[in-house]
């Protein structure tokens, strides 16, 4: 593989071709010699992302498509997750780290994108989201 791969790809709501599609995009990762820890920060991120989009975004909907674009670098992994969902505010979200949700499973999946990503941002009604893993700006911010 070359010193970039994009690819977009549209899926049905389907759990099965959303593995699919996370399981290419490893193999791409892989091939553009990123390290374990980046892979699994991008799969963790990535399978949220994804299960959010057919799960709460198209409600299991199998005439609704999920589309993933995304783009692979040696120093950077960019992605866009879409659905055909009615979207979402992501503020409107309870913290889940906030005592009284620790017991709710709502929101985790959020912070974990956010937590595993250089940068996470929702576009339009709240049903594309498009995450970023920068290497040069991880390492800065170790530094």
């Amino acid at each position: 593989m070359g010193p970039e791969h994009t690819a977009e790809v549209t899926i049905a709501s389907d759990l099965a071709e959303a593995r699919r599609i996370q399981e290419e995009i490893e193999a791409a990762l892989q091939s553009s010699a990123y390290s374990e820890r980046d892979i699994f920060s991008i799969k963790l991120a990535l399978e949220e992302a994804l299960v959010n989009a057919i799960k709460h975004g198209n409600q299991m909907d199998p005439d609704k498509r999920v589309s993933v674009a995304y783009r692979i670098s040696p120093r950077r992994f960019e992605i866009q997750v879409t659905d055909e969902g009615d979207g979402f505010n992501p503020e409107d979200v309870p913290d889940p780290t906030a005592i009284e949700n620790l017991e709710r499973p709502c929101g985790r999946g959020l912070l974990l994108m956010r937590g595993f990503m250089t940068e996470v941002a929702y576009h339009g009604k709240g049903n594309v989201v498009s995450m970023l893993l920068d290497k040069d700006r991880q390492e800065a911010a170790a530094e």
